[in-house]
Order: structure tokens, then C-alpha cells, then sequence
């Protein structure tokens, strides 16, 4: 990559005024040789797999960070979906492999570990059922053990079995964490056609198509995306957007250029560039105040669907048009804990859950980082993620579900979850019941869009 004088100006100015950072640099490790009927023996060779691959992780991407200039925030691992090599482990075991998987990390220095999941879109297997089981403990009892599971896709449907099962489960994390607020939701996502090479969290895994060993990097820039809309106050929405795509332009190639480098000295692949715009609690770093740059008095009124389209368009445009790898997620999270202005929109009464369900139509990812009232009930949580899954089952495009059902909160409250995860609004739910629905089961059947061989 041949980066010009001006870039690097450029490059300097929006990390030090516009709040610039690579958000993550994530690898992505394969375990499918660590799996073994003897589960002492596996255990071991996951933590040893994963302490031997990534070891100098840490170190790498803060010496890169350093010398370009530009702050990486967060160091992170993602590993083969955990239920693909528990064979016939016992729920017991598969908390105890969760510990372990939190202890590699914590021997790492690195943030989270992402990979606790199981893909049951279709249907659910034996060692699929022996993580579901386990997810609420495992989550509790971990502190950077992230999971994920897959409950539809365009190509099989919806299983809905699975989606009946999420709800309790979400239900039982929550209050295994109560003092926490219900933090243990806050590292479980469900998702609708999920990528393999997602490098962000809560719902990176490393996917069956990836290689031994990746490093793919997520990069963040809402606060250099409203600055340089704040320049052209007056721009039409055309012209919007190609400031947009230009910014976007920016963004990748200088996160890019430090990605290939981190990858090149720790010998291994370069995968992908995720361009999803990720908001923090800082001043100017939100999503939702570019939309309201745009021309919305705030985020959630009317146009704000299409605001936030011509936003996702024009950042995948720039990226694309700067990186031959891009992948990931891509597009503009909405996540309300961590997004002063999503947070400001709520407790103005202009953004409720179903605007932000319904901005999930043309944004990544869904519902994310949302706090809900704790008198919930799992067949609610349940029908939650059956709307966002369907949502991205017909739309062919990636949804998930990351809602903490808060337990003892009420609708209006506020609660604190720390650090990156930021804190939110209690939100309620519509009162009337979704039960009989979801007790029903079965598969809601691929839509006519899956034929397309």
C-alpha cells in the first residue's frame, strides 16, 4: 500500500481531534484439531492451541499501534464455533472449557474471546444442546468469554426451537448476573446469517471456511464521518454521501495499513477489513449524531430509516472502493448503551424499540447493547429475536439480537454496564403476550429468496 504525505496528515488529524481508532484487531483461530473423546485432553490442547497462537498478539498490535500513531483498542481472539468439538461432553464440562477459554485469555492480556457458540439454524445436535445448556453458567461465571448462536438463515429458515430455548436462556444469564445489571447478556448475541469472519464482539466466531490461523481488523470512525459532514452544512444529500464515501475512504485505508502489519509479524494471514462504523461514549463519537447532522432534530423521528440508508451505503462504497478485502459485519451499528446520542433519542421519547427494529432493515447488525425491563418474559425475548431474524432472513442480510432483560429495573431507569458497553435506558415491551406462538416450535420454512441455484 503506497500511502501519500496528505494521508498521513490526514490520518493524523482524525485520531487526534475526530476520535479515530481501529477498534479491534482480532485472530481468528481453527480448534477443529483440538477436539478428542477424552475432554481432559482436549481442554488442554484448546488452551495450549490458543496461549501458543496468539501470544504475541498483545505486544504486536500495541508496537503497531505506537509506531503509525493510531490507537487500537481493543486486542481480541476468535475460535471455531465451541460446540463442533464437544462431542459428548457434559454441560459440565463444556462451563469448565468456557473457564478455561476466559483463563487464555486472561494469560493473553487480551479483551474477549469469541467463539462460545453453536450454529442451529437448521437443527440442533448433541453438542450443540450441550452448549446451549451450558451458555447461562458458562457467561456467569467468565469475564471475557463471548458467545453466539445462529437460530435462522435465508437458505434454511428459522429454527424456532432454538429461538424458544434463547429466550429462557437470556432469562437465566440475566438473573445469574443480577448484580451485574444482567451482564451476561451483554456477551451473548443471537444472530440471523451470521459471517465467519466478524472480528467484532459479541458474535465473532471463526467460521468453518477460514484457515489455521487470521488477523482481521474492525475499524471505527463516527466522530471523523460527523466532522466532516459538520464542514458542508449546507451540502444536498447527494453530495452527503459522497462526503461520506470519501471519509469512509479514509477510515479503511488507514486501518488497513496497520492491519496488514500487525498480521505480517505475527506471520499470519491478513483477512479482512470490517468497515462498521462503532460508536463510544466520547464526546462526537456516535452514530446517531451524524444522523442528526444530516438533518434529523433527533435520531428516531421520521427519515431517520433513510438517513441511516444513505449513511450505511455510502460507507460500504468508500471502503469498498479503498480495501479488496472487505468483510465482517460492515455497515453502521446502532448499539444504544454505547451511543450518547441513541441513549439522548430514547429519553426524548423520539426512538423506541420498534424504530430501532425497523432501522435494523438497512443497517448492521440489529438490536444491540438494548436494556429491557426485568419483569420480561423469555416467550418476549423469544418473539424479539423471531422479528430481527426474520427480518434478516427475507432482507438476505445479517441480523442479531443482544438485549439485556435487566432484572428488578424498571422502563425509564438507568443502568450502568462500564468500560466500551457504556450504559442505557430501561425499555419496555409491548405488553401483550407472544407465547402460544413460540410454545408452537418447529422450523419457520425458507422464503422463495433461498432458491436461487
Amino acid at each position: 500500500m503506497n500511502i501519500a504525505l496528505n494521508e498521513m496528515m490526514e490520518t493524523i488529524r482524525m485520531v487526534q481531534i475526530e476520535n479515530l481508532d481501529i477498534r479491534t484487531v482480532t485472530m481468528g483461530i481453527s480448534l477443529r484439531d483440538c477436539a478428542d473423546s477424552d475432554f481432559e485432553k482436549m481442554n488442554k490442547r484448546v488452551y495450549e492451541k490458543i496461549t501458543t497462537y496468539a501470544k504475541d498478539l498483545k505486544e504486536t498490535a500495541e508496537k503497531a499501534s505506537k509506531e503509525f500513531g493510531i490507537p487500537i483498542i481493543n486486542k481480541r481472539i476468535s475460535i471455531t464455533p465451541i460446540a463442533e468439538i464437544l462431542g459428548n461432553a457434559t454441560r459440565e464440562e463444556a462451563v469448565q472449557l468456557a473457564k478455561t477459554l476466559d483463563e487464555a485469555a486472561k494469560t493473553l492480556g487480551v479483551d474477549f474471546i469469541g467463539g462460545y457458540s453453536a450454529l442451529v439454524h437448521k437443527g440442533i445436535s448433541k453438542g450443540d444442546q450441550t452448549l446451549l445448556d451450558a451458555l447461562p453458567e458458562a457467561l456467569s461465571v467468565t469475564e471475557r468469554v463471548c458467545a453466539s448462536i445462529s437460530v435462522g438463515t435465508t437458505r434454511a429458515g428459522i429454527n424456532m426451537d432454538a429461538v424458544r430455548q434463547m429466550g429462557v436462556i437470556m432469562k437465566d444469564a440475566a438473573e445469574r448476573t443480577k448484580d451485574q445489571n444482567g451482564l451476561a447478556c451483554a456477551k451473548l448475541v443471537v444472530f440471523c446469517n451470521p459471517v465467519e469472519d466478524n472480528p467484532f464482539m459479541a458474535g465473532a466466531f471463526h467460521g468453518a471456511g477460514e484457515g489455521e490461523a487470521v488477523v482481521s481488523v474492525g475499524v471505527s470512525g463516527p466522530g471523523v464521518v460527523l466532522n466532516a459532514l459538520k464542514s458542508y452544512p449546507n451540502a444536498d444529500l447527494g453530495e452527503v454521501a459522497d462526503i461520506i464515501k470519501k471519509t469512509a475512504f479514509k477510515i479503511t485505508r488507514a486501518g488497513e495499513l496497520v492491519g496488514r502489519e500487525v498480521a505480517k509479524r505475527l506471520n499470519v494471514p491478513f483477512g479482512i477489513m470490517d468497515l462498521s462504523l462503532a460508536p463510544t461514549n466520547a464526546l462526537n463519537d456516535s452514530v446517531a449524531e451524524i444522523l442528526e447532522e444530516i438533518g434529523l432534530e433527533r435520531v428516531g423521528t421520521h427519515g431517520t430509516i433513510a438517513a441511516l440508508a444513505l449513511m450505511n451505503d455510502a460507507v460500504k462504497k468508500g471502503g469498498a472502493m479503498a480495501s479488496s478485502y472487505v468483510g465482517g459485519l460492515s455497515g453502521a451499528f446502532i448499539p444504544v448503551s454505547e451511543d450518547n446520542g441513541m441513549i439522548r433519542g430514547i429519553e426524548d421519547n423520539a426512538l423506541t424499540l420498534s424504530k430501532l427494529e425497523a432501522m435494523t432493515c438497512v443497517c448492521s447488525v440489529g438490536l444491540d447493547m438494548i436494556a429491557l425491563t426485568g419483569d420480561v418474559s423469555a416467550s418476549t425475548l423469544s418473539a424479539i429475536i423471531a422479528d430481527e431474524a426474520a427480518i434478516g432472513m427475507i432482507n438476505k442480510k445479517t441480523t442479531a439480537v443482544r438485549v439485556i432483560p435487566v432484572p428488578g429495573r424498571n422502563e425509564g431507569e438507568m443502568v450502568e454496564f462500564g468500560g466500551l458497553l457504556g450504559r442505557a435506558p430501561v425499555m419496555g415491551v409491548n405488553p401483550f403476550s407472544s407465547e402460544k406462538m413460540i410454545r408452537r416450535g418447529g422450523r419457520i420454512p425458507a422464503p422463495l429468496q433461498s432458491l436461487i441455484n
